[in-house]
């Protein structure tokens, strides 16, 4: 498949089209969006940001780069790209977002996987509230559309995507019924009861007891598919893994000075990954 950028943009503001036009994407309304040097553009309104600098500090993103262009979580990636080519028809012409695309790993290995698929298009866009992890995307692959901007108010008109990934991410189901086609496909990706337990139980006094994972009713819009859960054995050889592990992720901001402590004078671990990969597809629109 031929891999290029989602260009079907929406003004944040208004939501009418975006336009590109020499270094700036503009809407009929006269709003206009500067394209950085790097690529990506900045589509989060100084209203819709609850802090000065939202989402992953510059730190975090730096973490998550090395961790991930490590190979660390390569089966997640490869089942993720599976499912969604999968999904797709052959041939076809489709567009996927990455909703909270970080540094853009996956969106790249979906790339990649797509690049030997056959016949077809697919048009990608990475999304995410934090500045740095958009920056870092677009400086590592370029034939992808990036964004800064909020899954609360996806700058997407309605109807024009082929699927949406939420990869550990923060789902607004209404907005990603609103911008997938009827039949498109939803990928969200949690982590499951075991997921790196065993740094948790380093890091933490006592675990919470795990809930069973129990399935409700789909997100309005939506009908569900069957569930994946993946789970594989990871070793981290050195202290630098584990910390970038602890620090690209939640866990870091929530353990006590004592468990970063222990974290820290680890010098390998085996932990579990264990993640639920949880389809869904759009209802046709009545």
């Amino acid at each position: 498949m031929q891999i290029v950028p989602f260009l079907s943009l929406a003004c944040p503001l208004d939501g009418t089209p975006l336009q590109r036009s020499a270094g700036a994407w503009r809407c009929p309304s006269g709003h206009s969006f500067d394209i950085a040097r790097e690529g990506h553009t900045h589509l989060l309104p100084v209203q819709n940001k609850r802090s000065r600098d939202p989402g992953d500090s510059k730190e975090m993103v730096a973490a998550r780069r090395r961790f991930l262009n490590a190979g660390c979580y390569q089966p997640i990636a490869a089942a993720v790209a599976r499912t969604v080519l999968q999904h797709l028809p052959a041939g076809a012409t489709a567009a996927c977002l990455d909703a909270g695309c970080g540094e853009g790993y996956y969106l790249r290995q979906l790339a990649g996987a797509a690049a030997s698929a056959g016949e077809g298009t697919l048009a990608l866009l990475g999304l995410d509230i934090s500045k740095w992890a958009v920056l870092s995307a677009a400086k590592q692959f370029r034939q992808a559309g990036w964004v800064v901007g909020s899954n609360a108010n996806l700058p997407v008109p309605p109807a024009t995507l082929d699927c949406v990934l939420c990869m550990f991410g923060f789902p607004v189901h209404a907005e990603f019924a609103r911008v997938l086609k009827p039949g498109g496909l939803l990928l969200q990706v949690d982590a499951g009861s075991d997921h790196l337990r065993e740094l948790r139980e380093i890091i933490y006094p006592t675990l919470k007891p795990e809930r069973p994972a129990v399935d409700g009713p789909p997100p309005a819009g939506f009908e569900r598919l069957p569930c994946e859960i993946l789970r594989f054995p990871l070793h981290l050889g050195d202290q630098g893994q584990i910390a970038d592990l602890l620090a690209m992720t939640p866990h870091l901001h929530r353990a006590t000075a004592a468990g970063r402590a222990r974290a820290a004078a680890l010098s390998a671990l085996e932990v579990t990954v264990e993640v639920r990969l949880a389809s869904f597809v759009r209802k046709a629109v009545c």
